[in-house]
């Protein structure tokens, strides 16, 4: 069942989104995007909906309102603790006043912290605390969605937690390898990815179906879509054409792999209002100097 824009589309309240990014400490280098916490807010506490982009795994805590979100098939509501896998579709969520911290995890950081392959958790959202994958995060949940607590605090406990959780991984030089490669825009070709990592590309195969999700030429295609819609998303005003990345043939290739990647046409998408994606990618980009996650080098 795939994704529309139904029930996005009009004005929608104006929301505020204030954002505060965490650098990881240099023990989980590789491993994480950045750690963030979040305020949103709305005109009299009103729901508003938008949509997340294709991204690496995450992990959410929410304290006040809680989202109803849905990646493809599967979906979430009332949760204080939501999880997805790596994604190369959507996630519409739908959230009310609410403060929340988030964390994003890169393929390092699947491997030192996920057991099983994250192929098999590709495209999936749920309630964290109930799914048997991700429910060693809930121990950080008191915390992290009490409205009361110090951020501070729930930082330095968010440290605690994740530093006891992490336990080392024999393929972590291929991880570092394959993702160094996967974000530069020189390679195109599975051939010549798997060159650059010096790996066959049976092993390259193996690798990012255990850690990244999906098969290479999707994660370098998920790649190529994810810098032309933040080319959009950071310059207001800018046509498709000119956000469209170099490596696409023509704008009718484009068209097709923004339907694949958002469930929709890159007229459709324009035309929704994008009350929190849009304000905390600039934040994002600003501060962090990365719009996305999956445009996060694997090092920092």
């Amino acid at each position: 069942m795939g994704q529309g824009n139904e029930g996005a589309s009009g004005e929608q309240p104006a929301a505020v989104v204030d954002s505060d990014f965490y650098p990881p400490p240099s023990q989980f280098d590789g491993c994480f995007t950045t750690f963030y916490h979040a305020t949103l807010s709305s005109e009299e506490g009103s729901m508003v909906s938008d949509y997340l982009q294709p991204e690496w795994c995450g992990i959410r805590f929410f304290a006040g309102g809680t989202p109803n979100a849905r990646i493809g098939n599967t979906s979430v509501e009332g949760a204080r603790f939501t999880a997805t896998g790596p994604s190369s579709l959507p996630c519409k969520f739908e959230i009310g006043d609410a403060t929340m911290w988030g964390v994003g995890i890169l393929p390092l950081g699947w491997a030192r912290f996920i057991d099983g392959d994250a192929r098999d958790l590709a495209n999936v959202v749920c309630d964290g605390a109930k799914h048997p994958t991700f429910a060693k995060f809930d121990c950080m949940s008191d915390v992290l969605c009490d409205p009361d607590a110090d951020t501070n605090a729930q930082f330095e406990a968010l440290i605690e937690d994740l530093t006891r959780l992490m336990r080392p991984n024999r393929d972590e030089p291929k991880i570092m390898r394959v993702h160094e490669a996967m974000v530069d825009v020189s390679y195109t070709a599975v051939g010549d990815l798997a060159d650059a990592c010096g790996m066959s590309i049976r092993t390259l195969e193996r690798v990012c179906r255990r850690y990244f999700g999906f098969t290479p030429k999707l994660l370098m295609r998920r790649q190529r879509f994810m810098r032309s819609l933040t080319s959009f998303m950071l310059h207001r005003g800018t046509r498709w054409t000119e956000a469209m990345d170099g490596h696409y043939h023509d704008q009718a290739q484009f068209t097709r792999e923004f339907h694949e990647f958002m469930t929709m046409n890159p007229s459709e998408y324009a035309a929704l209002d994008h009350p929190i994606l849009s304000s905390f990618m600039e934040a994002r980009a600003r501060v962090w100097g990365s719009a996305a996650q999956t445009l996060d080098k694997p090092s920092r």
